[in-house]
């Protein structure tokens, strides 16, 4: 068995855009990237960059213009691996008169599940794991936006499969619906689950991935460990300091590198190029009071923004790119 769940090659996508002179669009650009069985794979990057369409062209809804495609090892929606694979859209949208509990027990039945019994202890397990509890006798139609949201994650969930694709799946979430979320998918990957899911929310990024890719213009310009894409390695140090006047900064020349805090308090910042310790002890010496001293991080959102030009939008239902 391989030990590739997810893998592309030069795979794009163009739609024709106008009525009287048609003209296609690309919004997937050659992507080809791999991703291993039991890992989380971020797929970040801004509005339009293709997120969407790669999810869909892997969970088999639309097909690819050229490239190639295999989930694992198969061809995207071929009956193979249908019931290994979990797809959530950006927005679900259900027939508004179904219950949360009817919804999915269609789907089971869909997958193939025939004993009534199993069906509705597999229905009730996926409801409780996303957190819905009464509500799951109430219409769809009837739910808010976040209900919504983590019903689609229960009907990803409801038949076990061994491939998660999330198209947005903190989308319309309050803080306790992501945390929720968030442990539900790191415990899918300690059941040795593939989650490849898209998001905006960068440090939800940062708190469940491996590893992130990231697109632009459906292109991918970047893809690796947050360490190997710069994130969370050293760019220098940052240190507060109290009990020092805006003269003797002056005097030791680093007015102009510091920030006041407060009244008696100021941050300094020194890039990697440099030590700390001997600004510390010249401080020390004229009776400053070191209150800490910790290294700078580049966050992903700044490696986001020097791979990608673009500033992360945060959205919360936001609209359903390409």
């Amino acid at each position: 068995m391989s030990d590739v769940a997810i893998e592309t090659r030069a795979l794009t996508k163009d739609y024709s855009v106008g009525f009287w002179r048609s003209r296609p669009r690309r919004v997937v650009d050659g992507l080809t990237l791999t991703s291993a069985r039991g890992e989380i794979l971020g797929l970040l990057g801004p509005n339009g960059a293709g997120k969407s369409t790669t999810l869909k062209i892997l969970a088999g809804l639309v097909f690819a213009t050229s490239g190639e495609a295999r989930v694992l090892g198969s061809p995207p929606g071929s009956k193979a691996i249908l019931g290994a694979v979990g797809y959530l859209p950006e927005q679900p949208a259900f027939p508004s008169r179904l219950t949360a509990e009817e919804l999915l027990d269609v789907a089971l039945r869909l997958h193939g599940e025939r004993s009534r019994a199993a069906r509705q202890r597999r229905v009730a397990a996926a409801l409780d794991r996303v957190g819905i509890g009464a509500e799951r006798r109430r219409a769809s139609g009837r739910l808010s936006k976040g209900e919504l949201q983590r019903v689609g994650l229960a009907r990803a969930l409801v038949h076990e499969p061994t491939v998660l694709l999330l198209d947005e799946p903190m989308s319309g979430l309050d803080p306790n619906g992501r945390l929720l979320v968030r442990d539900i998918l790191l415990q899918a990957r300690d059941e040795g689950r593939t989650i490849f899911f898209s998001s905006h929310i960068l440090p939800d990024a940062e708190a469940l991935c491996g590893r992130v890719a990231m697109l632009t213009r459906g292109r991918l310009v970047a893809i690796g460990a947050l360490g190997e894409l710069g994130a969370l390695a050293p760019r220098g140090w940052e240190l507060i300091v109290e009990g020092v006047s805006e003269a003797v900064l002056s005097r030791l020349g680093v007015a102009g590198e510091a920030t006041r805090i407060d009244a008696n308090r100021w941050r300094f910042r020194i890039d990697q190029t440099s030590r700390p310790e001997p600004l510390v002890d010249e401080l020390r010496r004229e009776g400053a009071l070191l209150v800490s001293l910790e290294p700078r991080v580049e966050t992903l959102e700044e490696v986001f923004l020097r791979h990608t030009g673009f500033a992360p939008k945060q959205r919360d239902a936001g609209e359903a790119e390409p």
